[in-house]
């Protein structure tokens, strides 16, 4: 069973195990953090408090039973009523539907309890099961992008009553 949880203070160590651990697994679709992420955590993950106390950003973290941090599912840059979904998934966990479960909870929660309308999120073409998560949460398709130098595509997501 996993648990989905808005980000706090007391997350830190697990979160930055999980960053550790699929770091690599991570790189292998999305540009790396960087040295710089590991060795400044304790200040950045401070700072994205901060950051979701101000209503910019609502971040959340899926955790087990025993607090190990299974996946993330963002919503960053909120204003008029949007924000953009991101997500990511430890290897160990692909596979299992726990980035479709929690894209569904957080798009709840972003309309129940954030008050936002709709959600952008965007994937390169070659990201096939992030493109079908998109699918099966409700994303449609917007347009052609170039995203870290690759195609890839833009997805929207009305939060209304009808669209949830």
């Amino acid at each position: 069973m996993t648990v989905l949880e808005r980000l706090r203070p007391d997350h830190a160590p697990a979160l930055l195990d999980f960053e550790r651990q699929n770091r690599a697994y991570f790189a292998a679709s999305i540009p790396d953090r960087g040295d710089s992420y590991f060795t400044g955590f304790a200040e950045l993950h401070a700072e994205l408090l901060a950051e979701q106390a101000a209503g910019m950003h609502h971040f959340h973290v899926l955790a087990d039973a025993g607090g190990a941090v299974l996946g993330r599912v963002n919503l960053v840059g909120v204003a008029g009523g949007s924000a953009e979904l991101g997500y990511r998934m430890a290897e160990v966990a692909a596979g299992r539907g726990l980035a479709t479960s929690g894209v569904r909870r957080v798009c709840a929660l972003a309309f129940e309890e954030y008050g936002l309308t709709a959600l952008r999120a965007e994937t390169t073409m070659d990201n096939a099961a992030s493109r079908a998560v998109l699918g099966r949460t409700g994303f449609v398709e917007v347009g052609a992008i170039t995203l870290m130098g690759k195609p890839g595509l833009r997805f929207t997501r009305d939060l209304s009553e009808a669209g949830r």
